[in-house]
């Protein structure tokens, strides 16, 4: 399976709870903070709605 880096780039001040919930459930925890996570419909999903807040990197597998 395809992983995903998410980086953290713009704050959540200001921004609906929802959006800030996605954020926390990606597992970011402040800014410039970057987690790898699998690429599944669900992430790509938690990706869409904040896409504004962060940036994202496709790690090659291999």
């Amino acid at each position: 399976m395809a992983q995903l880096k998410i980086t953290w780039k713009k704050s959540c001040i200001g921004k609906p709870q929802d959006q800030r919930k996605v954020v926390q459930a990606l597992g970011l925890r402040r800014l410039h903070h970057s987690v790898t996570v699998g690429d599944t419909p669900t992430i790509r999903g938690m990706v869409n709605k904040v896409s504004h807040l962060i940036t994202v990197e496709e790690i090659a597998e291999g």
